[in-house]
C-alpha cells in the first residue's frame, strides 16, 4: 500500500473518531478521556476523539518499543525495522497426532521449545484446561518465566490478575520482559474487561498491543479499506486511552488480526490473501504514525498439511515483504484455535526460507569474485576455493528439516514425511534440557504470588 492510499484510509478513521466515536465501557477512563479534550457522543458510554487529541496522543506514544528477554535485552520494534515473530494464543494442540485441549504441562514444552528455535523470538500464553478459568494468565505467565529466556505475551483474562502481572513483574524486573494486550469487541467499541486491564496496568511500563480485529463483512465493511478504517479507529481510540493513562505508554499497532467473513461456510477465515493485504495496510499505518505495527500468519487447516504449507508460506512472505514488525502465529492452526509443536518447528523453517529470498543478491567486488573466476580459469571447479569456503554458509540457504538427499536415503529413514520430521524433532527438543531462565529467588517468588491469587479465588 503507498503512502496515499494509507493517507486516505487514516483520513476516513479520523471522521469515523470524531463521528460517530467509540463506545467506552468505563466510566473512570470516560472522566479522564473528557478531561483530554474528548467529547461526549450522541450515546450512552459513547466518546468522540477529535482529531487534534488524536494525533497528539500519537506523537505522545514511544517509536521504539523494547520487547525484553529475561535478561533485559531484546528487539527493539519500530515501524520500519526488523521483525520479530511470536507463536499464537489458543486453547488446543495437535501433538503426536492426537488433538486435545492445551494444558500446563504443554505451555511449559512450548516455552522450552521456542528457547531453541532462532527464528522464533515470543512465547504467547494459551488457554490452560488443567486451572480455573480466571487463574490461567497468572499461572502461564510463572510457567512460561521459568521455561524460557525469551520474550513472553501474556494473556489477561481479569482485571484482578492485571493487579498480580504488576507484582510479578518486578520479581524477574523492571523492565518489559512481558507484554500485555487486548482486542476491540467490535465494531467501534471497547469493553469494560478491556478498559480495566488497560487501566490497572498503566503507570507499570508494560507495552501493550492494540488490537484492531474487524471482521470485513460483519463487523466492519466488506471491503478490505472500509474494514481497515474500523479497525484502525478502534486502534487509535485504545491508544488515546493508554497515552491518557500513562503518557508515552509503549504501544503497538495491531490491525493484522483483522478477519474476513466467509459468506458460503460463515467462518471467519484468517488465512486468505484478503488477511495477508489487510498486514500490508497495519505495516503502511504504523509507518504512517511512526508506530510498530503487527499482523498473524494463520490458516484455517486442521492439521499440518498442504494448505498449512500454502496458506503460511505465502503468509510469512508477504509479511515480512510488507515490513509488519511482530507476527503472531508460529504453529497456529485451526484459525488460531489450535497450536502444534510440529508446526512450530515447520514455521521456523518457512521464516529462514523467506528472510533468505527477501536478502537478496549482493553485488560487490567480494561477491562477484572475478579474481576468483579467473584463477580457476576455463573447466575449473570452484569447490575447493577458499572463496567458496567463506561464503556458502551465508550464501546458501542450509534447510534444518526439508529433506535434499537421493530418495534411497529417504526411503532408508522410513519415508518421513515433513509432518514426521517435525513432529520428531519437536519432542527431542520440548524434553531438551534448557538453562535456567529465573533464580530459585525468582522462582519462589513468583510461585508464592500465584499460591496467593489462586487462593483468592
Amino acid at each position: 500500500m503507498n503512502k496515499d492510499a494509507a493517507i486516505r484510509i487514516s483520513d476516513a478513521t479520523m471522521a469515523i473518531l470524531d463521528d460517530p466515536g467509540v463506545r467506552i465501557e468505563h466510566g473512570p477512563i470516560v472522566d479522564k478521556l473528557l478531561k483530554a479534550g474528548a467529547k461526549l457522543g450522541a450515546d450512552a458510554d459513547v466518546v468522540r476523539f477529535p482529531r487534534e487529541l488524536v494525533e497528539e496522543c500519537i506523537e505522545q506514544a514511544p517509536s521504539e518499543v523494547l520487547l525484553a528477554g529475561r535478561d533485559g535485552s531484546g528487539c527493539n520494534l519500530t515501524a520500519d525495522g526488523d521483525t520479530s515473530i511470536w507463536t499464537n494464543p489458543g486453547r488446543n494442540i495437535l501433538r503426536q497426532g492426537v488433538h486435545r485441549p492445551f494444558n500446563t504441562q504443554d505451555m511449559g514444552d512450548m516455552a522450552r521449545l521456542v528457547e531453541q528455535l532462532p527464528n522464533v523470538d515470543g512465547v504467547v500464553g494459551m488457554a490452560l484446561e488443567d486451572v480455573a478459568p480466571r487463574g490461567q494468565d497468572i499461572v502461564g505467565l510463572r510457567i512460561m518465566a521459568e521455561n524460557t529466556a525469551k520474550h513472553v505475551r501474556v494473556l489477561c483474562f481479569t482485571p484482578e490478575g492485571a493487579d498480580v502481572m504488576g507484582e510479578m513483574k518486578n520479581v524477574v524486573g523492571d523492565f518489559p520482559w512481558f507484554s500485555i494486550g487486548f482486542t476491540a469487541h467490535g465494531p467501534l467499541r471497547w469493553t469494560n474487561l478491556a478498559l480495566d486491564i488497560f487501566y490497572r496496568t498503566a503507570g507499570k511500563g508494560i507495552p501493550t498491543t492494540l488490537n484492531g480485529e474487524p471482521m470485513a463483512g460483519v463487523t466492519g465493511p466488506t471491503t478490505l479499506a472500509g474494514a481497515a478504517a474500523v479497525g484502525n479507529a478502534e486502534i487509535l481510540s485504545a491508544l488515546v486511552i493508554n497515552q491518557v493513562l500513562e503518557p508515552g505508554r509503549p504501544c503497538i499497532f495491531n490491525l493484522g488480526l483483522a478477519h474476513v467473513f466467509d459468506m458460503k461456510t460463515g467462518i471467519a477465515v484468517t488465512g486468505a490473501p484478503e488477511n495477508h493485504l489487510l498486514a500490508d495496510v497495519s505495516a503502511s499505518l504504523g509507518r504512517l504514525y511512526n508506530l510498530p505495527s503487527s499482523s498473524w500468519v494463520s490458516t484455517e487447516s486442521m492439521c499440518v498439511d498442504s494448505q498449512v504449507g500454502i496458506e503460511k508460506s505465502i503468509g510469512y512472505f508477504t509479511h515480512l515483504q510488507s515490513g509488519v514488525s511482530l507476527i503472531w502465529g508460529a504453529g497456529q492452526l485451526e484459525s488460531e484455535l489450535t497450536i502444534s509443536p510440529a508446526q512450530v518447528v515447520i514455521d521456523n523453517e518457512i521464516i529462514s526460507y523467506a528472510k533468505r529470498y527477501l536478502r537478496g543478491v549482493t553485488v560487490d567486488d567480494e561477491s562477484l569474485a572475478l579474481d576468483v573466476i579467473r584463477s580457476v580459469g576455463i573447466g575449473g571447479s570452484f569447490l575447493g576455493e577458499d572463496h567458496t569456503m567463506k561464503h556458502f554458509r551465508s550464501e546458501l540457504f542450509q534447510p534444518s528439516i526439508l529433506f535434499r538427499k537421493a530418495r534411497e536415503n529417504w526411503e532408508k529413514e522410513g519415508s518421513p514425511t515433513l509432518a514426521d520430521k517435525a513432529e520428531k524433532v519437536a519432542e527431542e527438543l520440548m524434553q531438551k534440557e534448557i538453562p535456567e531462565t529465573l533464580t530459585a529467588e525468582q522462582k519462589q517468588e513468583l510461585r508464592k504470588i500465584e499460591a496467593s491469587f489462586l487462593a483468592s479465588l
